[in-house]
């Protein structure tokens, strides 16, 4: 047994030996020397005794070998695999030595940097640069289409299905996907929060969500001293 700082078992009797686990490849368990984690003095242990594997749709399981001696679950007997969380007990044989399950701490995820900083010193951090709040003249939303011409391409669409479709049912067919798609992608907006300087500078950045642009362009208007409603 080694150390891992992935998924792991490890002997509870002697939480400082440890045997990792590979998502990619089986870790048998045995008195004979074959197996990855070998246990060939271990009482109660069967020279192929069982199996720590991982599955896709079930996660870690441990898998009896079709011991005589058995292997043993949070103290219930498993036969074939079953499913195994991070703390479970392990025994091999009814005398034989508990194995305990310990999975990887889950690393927490990079919190993605957000367009509109709180301001810190008097100045905005904003779209990647750094604005001094005194030079902010105003700010506004402004919400327009993402596909401007998407009523353009089904007119064009419809107009060449009805000439070059012989049969009503395959125009209309064709027509009402059309509509359906042009409902679809016009109904999709930008929404651009617009932040302008006394020197007319200008700074942009767009949201999907129109929601929280409006949660940005209120909060800076509230740290310039304009009402959120203006």
């Amino acid at each position: 047994m080694k150390h891992s700082n992935g998924a792991q078992l490890f002997l509870r009797n002697d939480p400082a030996k440890t045997a990792p686990l590979s998502t990619k490849k089986p870790l048998t368990i045995g008195k004979a020397s074959t197996n990855l984690l070998c246990m060939p003095q271990t009482d109660g242990v069967a020279d192929h005794h069982a199996v720590v594997r991982w599955s896709v749709s079930h996660g870690w399981l441990i898998c009896d070998w079709g011991s005589q001696e058995g292997t043993f679950l949070e103290g219930q007997r498993i036969r074939n695999c079953r499913p195994i969380s991070d703390g479970d007990e392990i025994q091999l044989g009814k005398v034989g030595p508990v194995l305990v399950f310990r999975l990887a701490p889950v690393s927490p995820q990079p919190t993605p940097e957000p367009a509109v900083k709180s301001s810190v010193g008097g100045n905005l951090q904003f779209a990647g640069q750094l604005i001094p709040m005194n030079q902010i003249k105003f700010v506004q939303l402004l919400s327009r289409p993402r596909y401007p011409a998407s009523f353009s391409w089904w007119a064009l669409l419809s107009l060449g299905a009805l000439v070059l479709l012989p049969w009503p049912p395959a125009f209309w067919t064709l027509e009402l996907v059309a509509l359906a798609g042009w409902i679809v992608l016009g109904s999709r907006k930008e929404h651009v929060l617009l932040v302008t300087l006394l020197d007319g500078m200008a700074y942009r950045h767009s949201f999907a969500n129109k929601i929280t642009a409006l949660g940005h362009r209120n909060g800076i208007r509230k740290a310039i001293g304009q009402p959120s409603s203006a």
